[in-house]
C-alpha cells in the first residue's frame, strides 16, 4: 500500500507544474487587484434609478459550495482549469447575504423560503403564499392569512410577468408567486385530503389558472396536473404516470385560453419545436409545459421536445418587454435541487452552469440602466468539496491521497448524508472501483439517507442594476422582495416614487430613502 503522505507529496509537486507562468510573477496578481479595486471605486457612484423590469433567478439548492464547484465546472468544461473562470453572477457587482430559516424550521424547505423571497413574509415550511399563521395541511387556517407576493405587485403596477421553471409550474418556487396554499404538495385537487376539499381550497395548478388570470408568459413542466383523470399525456401515450390527475374533470389548459381575451395572440405549446417557431414579438400569452412532470435534467434533456432554460428566457423577455412599463421574471433553476437529492453532483452541476447561461443571455437583453436582477438561492445542501485537490482537478475526480484511516481513495464532492452511502463487505466502497465520473453517480455520503437534505446555511444574494446596492450585507430572505418593490416602484413603497418624479428626478433621495426602510427595521 502507498503512503498516503507519499501521495500528498506527489500531489503537491503535480500542483507546483500546473501553476500558469503569469501567475507567479507578483505582478500579474497586484494588476488584477489594483483593476479590481477601480472598478470597486466607480460604484460608490450608485444607480438610483427606477427598475421598469425585475427578474429574478432563484438557483434552488444552489448554496455557496455549488455555485462555486459550477464556477468550476463551467471553466472545465471549456477546456480551462476552471478555478479562476468568472460565472455571470460572479459579475455582479453587488453581493449579499440571505438567511433562510423558516418559521418553524431551522433548516428550510422550498416553500416557506419562497413564500419569504417573493412575498416578503417569513412562513412556515411546506406552505405557499401563506402567513405563518397558516399551519401546514390545514385548510382551515388559510382563509385570512394569504399574502401577495412580487409577481402580483407588478401586476398590478401594469407591468408584465412571467414564471419560467426547470420543474412542475405548481412546484414550490413558482406557486409562491400565485397560489396561497397550506401545503405545497396539493398539486391538482388529486394529490388534496377530501377534508381540504370540502373546506373549499384550492389545489395550486387551479389557483394558478384563476388567481392572477393574465401572467403573460408561463414555462415549465406539470402538464398532468391541468388534465382530467388519466387523460393520455400528448407525448407519453403508453405512460401511465404521465397520464391526467384531475379528479374534478376540468381542462385547465382550455381555461387558460378561455379567460384570454379574443383580440390577444395567445399560444399553448408542449415541445420545443412549437415553441422557437412562434414569433414573440407577436405572442401576447404563452403557456408551455414541455414535460408531464418536471423538466428533464440539462444532461438528459432531449433537445427537440425540451426547450433549454436559456432559451426560455430568450423567449420570455423578448414577449414581455413589449410592454413599455416594463416587467417582472421569475426564473428558476429548480432540478439543481432535485441533483443533490439524488446524491447526484454531476446533474445538480450542470443545471446550475446551464441556470448561469440563462443569466448571462438575459444580461444580454437589457441594461443595467432600468433593470434590476438578482441572482440568488432559497436554501443549501449539505454537499460539499474538499480534500487539498490539485489546481485544475477535475470538480468530479479524486483527491490526491487516500484515506489515512480506511486507506480508500475518495471523490473530491461528498455529501453530509444521503443515497451515496454504500458499505462493501463491511467497509466504505471503494470508489476506484466504479465510475464516479458517470452522470448518475451518486457520491459517497456520510450518514444513509434515501434522499440528501438541505442545508441551513445562508446564501448569496448577487444583484446588479437600479437600487442593486440596497443588497448589502446579511439580510433575512423576506427583505429581498421589498428592495425589488422599492426599485421598481411597486408595492407598498411607493411615496418616493411620487417625490422623485413631482421633482423631475429618477429616484429617491437620501432621506426619503431612509424614511421608507425604517418602518422594513433594516437598517438597525
Amino acid at each position: 500500500m502507498i503512503s498516503p503522505f507519499l501521495v500528498l507529496a506527489i500531489g503537491t509537486c503535480l500542483t507546483n507544474s500546473l501553476v500558469p507562468e503569469k501567475e507567479k510573477d507578483p505582478k500579474y496578481w497586484r494588476d488584477q487587484a489594483q483593476q479590481t479595486l477601480k472598478y470597486a471605486l466607480r460604484l460608490q457612484n450608485l444607480n438610483t434609478n427606477v427598475a421598469r423590469n425585475v427578474i429574478m433567478f432563484l438557483g434552488d439548492g444552489m448554496g455557496v459550495s455549488t455555485v462555486t464547484a459550477a464556477r468550476i465546472l463551467k471553466g472545465q468544461l471549456h477546456h480551462y482549469s476552471g478555478e479562476e473562470t468568472k460565472l455571470e453572477m460572479d459579475k455582479f457587482p453587488y453581493v449579499a447575504l440571505s438567511k433562510t430559516y423558516n418559521t418553524n424550521a431551522q433548516v428550510p424547505d422550498s416553500a416557506g423560503t419562497a413564500t419569504a423571497y417573493l412575498c416578503g413574509v417569513k412562513a412556515n415550511e411546506g406552505t405557499v403564499g401563506v402567513s405563518a399563521a397558516t399551519q401546514r395541511t390545514q385548510c382551515n387556517t388559510t382563509q385570512g392569512n394569504e399574502v401577495t407576493s412580487i409577481l402580483r405587485w407588478a401586476k398590478d403596477a401594469g407591468k408584465s410577468v412571467g414564471i419560467v421553471t426547470t420543474t412542475r409550474v405548481n412546484h414550490a418556487t413558482p406557486s409562491a408567486a400565485y397560489a396561497h396554499s397550506a401545503d405545497r404538495d396539493w398539486y391538482s385537487d388529486n394529490e388534496m385530503p377530501p377534508e381540504a376539499l370540502s373546506q373549499g381550497c384550492k389545489d395550486i395548478a387551479y389557483q394558478l389558472m384563476h388567481n392572477v388570470r393574465d401572467i403573460e408568459v408561463i414555462m415549465g413542466g406539470g402538464r398532468k396536473y391541468m388534465f382530467p383523470k388519466n387523460k393520455t399525456d400528448v407525448e407519453y401515450e403508453m405512460d401511465e404516470k404521465s397520464r391526467g390527475t384531475r379528479l374534478d374533470g376540468l381542462n385547465l389548459i382550455d381555461i387558460w385560453k378561455s379567460f384570454k381575451p379574443r383580440h390577444k395572440h395567445s399560444h399553448y405549446v408542449w415541445n420545443r419545436t412549437e415553441l422557437l417557431s412562434l414569433d414573440p414579438y407577436t405572442v401576447d400569452y404563452l403557456l408551455g409545459l414541455f414535460e408531464p412532470g418536471d423538466l428533464q435534467y440539462e444532461l438528459n434533456r432531449n433537445n427537440v421536445t425540451d426547450p433549454s432554460l436559456s432559451e426560455m428566457v430568450e423567449i420570455a423577455i423578448k414577449i414581455l418587454n413589449k410592454n413599455p412599463k416594463g416587467f417582472f421574471l421569475l426564473v428558476e433553476g429548480g432540478r439543481i435541487d432535485h441533483g443533490h437529492h439524488e446524491g447526484k453532483a454531476k446533474l445538480a452541476l450542470h443545471e446550475a452552469v446551464e441556470m448561469d447561461q440563462a443569466i448571462g443571455k438575459a444580461g444580454t437583453m437589457t441594461s443595467v440602466e432600468d433593470t434590476l436582477t438578482i441572482v440568488t438561492a432559497d436554501h443549501s445542501h449539505v454537499f460539499t468539496f474538499g480534500g487539498y485537490t490539485p489546481r485544475g482537478n477535475s470538480i468530479f475526480g479524486l483527491a490526491p491521497m487516500v484515506s489515512d484511516t480506511d486507506k480508500k481513495p475518495f471523490t473530491s464532492i461528498l455529501y453530509g448524508n444521503g443515497p451515496g452511502y454504500k458499505v462493501v463487505g463491511g467497509e466504505r466502497e471503494n470508489v476506484s472501483m466504479v465510475d464516479y465520473a458517470h452522470n448518475n453517480y451518486q457520491a459517497q455520503s456520510a450518514v444513509p439517507l434515501r434522499y440528501e437534505t438541505h442545508g441551513g446555511e445562508d446564501v448569496a444574494v448577487f444583484a446588479k442594476g437600479p437600487m442593486a446596492h440596497l443588497l448589502h450585507g446579511v439580510h433575512e430572505q423576506n427583505y429581498i422582495p421589498h428592495v425589488m418593490a422599492y426599485a421598481a416602484c411597486i408595492g407598498a413603497n411607493q411615496d418616493h416614487c411620487a417625490s422623485a418624479s413631482s421633482a423631475g428626478g429618477p429616484s429617491p433621495g437620501p432621506l426619503l430613502l431612509l424614511l421608507a426602510l425604517l418602518p422594513l427595521g433594516i437598517l438597525f
